[in-house]
This record gives structure tokens, C-alpha cells and sequence, in this order.
């Protein structure tokens, strides 16, 4: 398969993504996806890496777009995940990160693509979780991070 102008990242070829998972006071910041893939699941903040910008520069522009925060410099590489979802017919490899240095309170910023963003307790999150989600919150799980943030 040649790859052309309208070719789709991890739609007609594997896409990279990222993600930032950001913590404060114990919790977790989640908003509900209204688009494919995994629409109606809880995320983290994310999305698409541009071509030339480095996947952490990617993460937090995706986590300031996204929630409104004012995020700083302190971000810390988390994990890596991969989304093979079959049912969205979508590919996506995603390097995350994780972030307690942010300031302000979220705000549902773009209301076509994400809602209902919120603090969620790491014991008490909404179902179902988006992959991406799933995996970034094992991590901090398994890093026993401090997440008072």
C-alpha cells in the first residue's frame, strides 16, 4: 500500500499518539470521548502526534487543549500503549506521560470531541476506561506515584 496525502493515521497505517495522565490531590483528570475510537469511554488527555513535535510536546499541548489547565515543565514519561480496536477499525501506538505540575480547574474545552471532564479517585473510577486510559493508570499503579500533586 503507497501512502498518499489522504491517507489517515491508525486508519490506513499505524498512527502515533500520546497522552497525559494528570494527577492532583489523589486523583485522576478523565473526560468521556464522544468520537470514535472508544466512543463513550474514559480517557486521559490526548491525541495525535504532529509531524516534527516531540511526543511530549504533543502530550502537554493535548492536556492544555483539552482541559483548559495551565500545565508546567514537570512531565514525566509513564508508559507505552498500543490500541489494536477492532471494532473502531483503528491502530494507534501512544507514548505517555504523567503530570502533578499543573494549576487551574478543568474545563470541558472542546465539547465535540470530549465531555464531562472531571477528578476521579484511583479506587473509585467510571466505567468503561478507554485502553489508553486503562494502561496509563496501571502504570501509575504499578510506580506507586505520589499523586498528591
Amino acid at each position: 500500500m503507497s501512502l498518499s496525502h489522504t491517507a489517515a493515521p491508525g486508519i490506513d497505517f499505524p498512527g502515533v499518539g500520546c497522552g497525559l495522565a494528570i494527577l492532583r490531590d489523589n486523583r485522576i483528570l478523565l473526560c468521556r470521548r464522544l468520537k470514535a475510537p472508544e466512543r463513550g469511554h474514559w480517557t486521559i488527555t490526548g491525541g495525535k502526534v504532529d509531524m516534527m513535535e516531540d511526543s511530549r510536546s504533543a502530550a502537554r499541548r493535548e492536556g492544555i487543549e483539552e482541559s483548559g489547565l495551565v500545565i508546567g515543565d514537570a512531565i514525566d514519561f509513564l508508559c507505552v500503549s498500543e490500541q489494536v480496536l477492532e471494532e473502531d477499525r483503528q491502530h494507534w501506538i501512544s507514548l505517555i506521560y504523567v503530570t502533578s505540575d499543573t494549576q487551574g480547574d478543568p474545563q470541558e474545552t472542546e465539547p465535540d470531541k470530549l465531555a464531562d471532564i472531571g477528578w476521579y479517585d484511583l479506587d473509585a473510577l467510571p466505567a468503561p476506561l478507554s485502553r489508553f486510559a486503562a494502561d496509563a493508570i496501571a502504570a501509575i499503579c504499578a510506580a506507586h506515584l505520589d499523586l498528591r500533586g
